[in-house]
């Protein structure tokens, strides 16, 4: 039986071929600009910003006052109810950051011990690490939770720190350049700490609305990415790799900026 041709086939075909060659139409480079200066106010609003109100001085007493008091006391439960602790933990036991082969670690913000937990738990035997804070209620908290005598523990500050150039062949910091108004001051002096080579792993605050919300708990100020990769490349500190605690903070853009950096 002869096949028959309908009298539509030719006119759908050539409307299916022009869907094809027409491409769907985009959002252009304005809007999307737009929109992205939108997010960028209401982030700006949303966020703390006593650190470009007052001296840098009194910022940090005002740091050192929230950490101190009741604030400090629950970070460490805050750290777990946000699984910041359980995601912490998977980085350095899956090695996508590895202190293995490190020797002089040093725990920037030490805290609660959050980090410094970890580390104690998977750095080599060998290793020495030492913890600080701005914080002495924080050093003595980290220091009763950690219940191990192998770190040294001191107060100091991040942008004054009271150890010589190129000791320390891994670091980590944990939330911490937040509370500087320029992560410059604190960047600069674990440039001088490290030794070339060294691996520095960094945890800070977005400049997204989350971080900007979480900074008016904290006290702290947020950083965009793309200028903290700027700020560290002319230190010296080259990032190695972006890392996320999940695929699913990666697809949203969630856990502030998380990133294994070199010292060169």
């Amino acid at each position: 039986m002869p096949i028959m041709k309908s009298r539509w086939a030719a006119p759908t075909l050539q409307l299916a071929n022009r869907m094809k060659s027409k491409p769907l139409p985009r959002k252009t480079k304005k809007h999307a600009a737009d929109k992205r200066s939108k997010r960028k106010v209401i982030n700006q609003i949303v966020e703390n910003d006593l650190i470009r109100r007052v001296s840098f001085e009194e910022y940090r007493d005002r740091v050192r006052h929230v950490y101190d008091g009741p604030q400090g006391a629950i970070l460490a439960t805050c750290s777990l109810l946000s699984l910041h602790l359980t995601f912490g933990e998977r980085l350095i036991r899956e090695r996508k950051f590895d202190v293995g082969g490190a020797r002089q670690i040093l725990d920037v913000g030490s805290g609660a011990g959050q980090i410094a937990k970890h580390l104690l738990k998977y750095a080599d035997p060998g290793a020495r690490l030492t913890c600080f804070d701005l914080s002495l209620p924080m050093v003595r908290r980290g220091r009763n939770r950690l219940k191990n005598g192998l770190p040294d523990h001191l107060v100091a500050d991040v942008t004054r720190l009271p150890f010589d150039d190129g000791t320390f062949d891994c670091v980590t910091c944990g939330y911490v350049i937040e509370h500087l108004p320029d992560a410059r001051l604190g960047l600069a002096e674990l440039a001088r700490v490290m030794q070339r080579g060294g691996r520095l792993l960094l945890l800070t605050s977005e400049d997204t609305f989350g971080g900007a919300w979480t900074s008016r708990f904290w006290c702290c100020r947020t950083y965009n990415r793309r200028e903290l990769r700027e700020i560290c490349h002319s230190l010296g500190l080259v990032w190695k790799e972006e890392l996320w605690f999940t695929r699913m903070h990666k697809a949203l853009r969630a856990g502030g900026i998380c990133v294994e950096i070199v010292r060169t």
